[in-house]
């Protein structure tokens, strides 16, 4: 099982698992919030936790009706 949470003190999305924490590091700039760095331990590589991570920051950003996906990459988009 999987935490997510937002750090906003560090500025970071993290997903707590017990093969290590994934995160986002992000900055506002400009009105937009702007993935600056994902990393995912090696541990956890190929078992799905970066897409889940992705899953649930475009979850949140959607349910807080925050987001715009017109600009954003396809590989962010299918999470939506």
């Amino acid at each position: 099982m999987s935490v997510f949470s937002d750090n906003t003190e560090r500025h970071r999305y993290e997903l707590t698992a017990s093969e290590g924490d994934s995160w986002a590091d992000y900055r506002d700039v400009g009105g937009v919030r702007v993935i600056l760095h994902v990393e995912t331990p090696a541990e956890a590589r190929r078992l799905g936790y970066a897409s889940k991570l992705m899953e649930a920051i475009v979850g949140k950003a959607l349910y807080e009706g925050t987001v715009d996906l017109t600009e954003a990459l396809a590989a962010v988009r299918r999470f939506a």
